[in-house]
Order: structure tokens, then sequence, then C-alpha cells
């Protein structure tokens, strides 16, 4: 760090041809190599080579988003008849936790191993105020790369005072491999038949729509770029799905396939939404091993709470109380066909 402060990469092999590298600058997804069809490996996430390209700023590429990932609407939420004022970076509203979120905090790390997964548990303490957010929170993100070709990340976090959390990971995929162009091929089924409409600034109106009938319909796979077009204000898609499961159980919420290399990738989730966003502001990008990325060149499957869930009272709650505990898991599961 520019303080001297270490960075640690952390190597995770499975022993059957998956390979992350995770870092303790951001809880960061450095790399993720996944065999295709003929057993060749590719590095499925946009990323950089080196520490000091992640330090000048990045569009949270792999990164651990946090205390609140997504949109806030004017940087406010009440709470128990109080008004917490957030951090604006995002116009007049509030993203993925402020200026200084948790993908841009040094985390503390402790690998470990188990049976079936090799892992590494990060964890870090958010005091009483940062960002505008009330309490101090606790929290850890473990990696764990599993037997069956999975990585896992399981969230907790504890609070002394009432607060929003909503933890997810940014990663930008491309199962063709990072260099490989655009995602527009890729085959996606979403396992949500309903999302929340947004406004211009793209915060919830408050209203969950079906998804039947407009660009948005991924309940039967459909190439990402089938309808893309037809998203001119967004320049792709950035839209949160209402997922069936609601969030009650791990359970899957995407699977995407990539026919030229037959990788697939099933993303499963304990959150009621998945935010979907296609890279549509990439441009001319130097990233790893000479790759130069551009738009659409990546996609993201932000498991969360909904976006302004704090002001949305119908929304499923994203509050966690004093003395409880906040967990989380999701799951990229990984095959071929």
């Amino acid at each position: 760090m520019t303080n001297g402060a270490p960075v640690d990469l952390f190597v995770l092999k499975n022993g059957r041809g998956l390979i992350a590298k995770v870092m303790s600058y951001g809880a960061i997804l450095v790399e993720l190599h996944v065999p295709d069809r003929q057993g060749q490996p590719a590095d499925v996430v946009l990323g950089f080579d080196n520490l000091e390209r992640y330090l000048k700023g990045h569009p949270l590429f792999g990164a651990t988003v946090g205390r609140y990932a997504n949109r806030i609407a004017n940087a406010t939420f009440t709470r128990n008849g109080q008004i917490y004022q957030l951090a604006r970076n995002n116009g007049k509203n509030h993203i993925h936790g402020g200026p200084l979120g948790f993908d841009k905090k040094l985390w503390r790390a402790a690998p470990f191993q188990t049976a079936q997964a090799v892992g590494v548990k990060f964890s870090l303490t958010s005091p009483d105020g940062e960002n505008g957010f009330p309490g101090n929170l606790r929290v850890t993100v473990s990696y764990s790369l599993t037997t069956n070709n999975e990585l896992r990340l399981d969230y907790e976090a504890a609070t002394d005072k009432d607060t929003p959390v909503n933890l997810s990971n940014h990663s930008y995929f491309n199962l063709g491999g990072a260099d490989s162009g655009d995602v527009l091929g890729h085959v996606l089924q979403i396992f949500a038949d309903r999302y929340t409409p947004v406004d211009e600034a793209l915060i919830p109106t408050g209203e969950i729509a079906p998804v039947k009938d407009t660009p948005l319909d991924f309940t039967s796979p459909t190439p990402i770029g089938a309808r893309i077009a037809e998203l001119p204000k967004t320049a792709g898609y950035d839209h949160n799905y209402v997922l069936n499961s609601g969030g009650k159980s791990l359970d899957l919420a995407a699977r995407v396939y990539e026919p030229k290399s037959g990788r697939v990738m099933e993303v499963l989730t304990t959150k009621p939404g998945v935010q979907l966003y296609t890279a549509n502001h990439l441009k001319n990008l130097a990233g790893k091993r000479g790759a130069v990325y551009g738009k659409h060149q990546g996609f993201c499957l932000e498991t969360q709470y909904f976006p302004d869930s704090v002001n949305q009272p119908h929304f499923p709650s994203p509050f966690l109380q004093a003395g409880d505990l906040y967990k989380a898991t999701t799951i990229f599961r990984f095959s071929t066909r």
C-alpha cells in the first residue's frame, strides 16, 4: 500500500483444474482459471496484473462491495427515528458503500483448509459513522474453492447499532476468457419472473414488475446480446432481478453458458436479488496480459438485497440489528457441456 503496508495474494487450487487468486486489498478476486470442454484452462474474470493498477482506481473488478452494494436514493435513510446522511458518490445518491468502501480496504487474511475446500477468510472492522453508516460493523468474507468445482463466498457481519448491510462481489466474468472479446454470445438464464423498474438515476421506483414481454426476460436461456440494443438508456443491462427463490434458502439464481468453450457457470445465493450488469461503460481499459477491455466484455451477477431497500419498506429488509448476525452465501459453480 502507499503507507507501506503489505498486501497478500493467495493462490487456491482444488486439484480439479480450478485456480483462484484472491488478495487482501479489497478482498478482491484477481484471477479465476477454469477448464473448457477440452480441459484447457482460461482466466474468466477481468482485472489487472499488478497491485498498483488496482490502487489507482478501477470499476470494482472482483471486489467485495460494502457496506451497501448498489444504490441508495439521495444518500439518506431513516432508522429508529434518526435520519442518516451517507456519502454521495453517484450524483446525489450513494453507491457501493461510498468513496472509501470495502473494495478499497486492506483486509486481515487467514488461509484455511478442509476436507472439501481450500480458502481464505478475510476480515475487517468498519467504524461507526464511516461513510455515514451507523454502528461498528465487524465483517468477514470467506472465499473457498471446493472439490465440486465451486467458488464459494460466505459473508458474516455483526454490529453494535442497527445498520443496513448488503455485501456482494463485483466480479466481471467472461467465460470465453477475460481477453476473448464481448460476452454478447453468452447464453444466460435468470431464475426470476420479476424485476425492480428504476428512474433515470437507476433508483427503484418501488414497483415490482414482470419481465415477460420485456428485454429483461431471461426466464429461458437467451443470448445476452439478443435484445441488448433495446436498452439504449443504460447502454445495456444494469437491472436488479427479483429471484423466484425469495432469498429464503441457498438456491439457483442464474446459469450462463459460453458455446465456444463449453464453460457453464451457475450462481446460487441466499440473497433475494441479483443485479445483471454488462460492463456498459468499459472503454479501452488496459487489463491483464496485454488485454484491452471494452464495452460488454464482461458481465456481473451481483447477488444482493434490492437497490434502495433502506427506503422501500415493502422490499426485503437489509437492516442488521445490534446483536444479530448477518449471514449470506453465494456460490459460483463451474462445469462444461
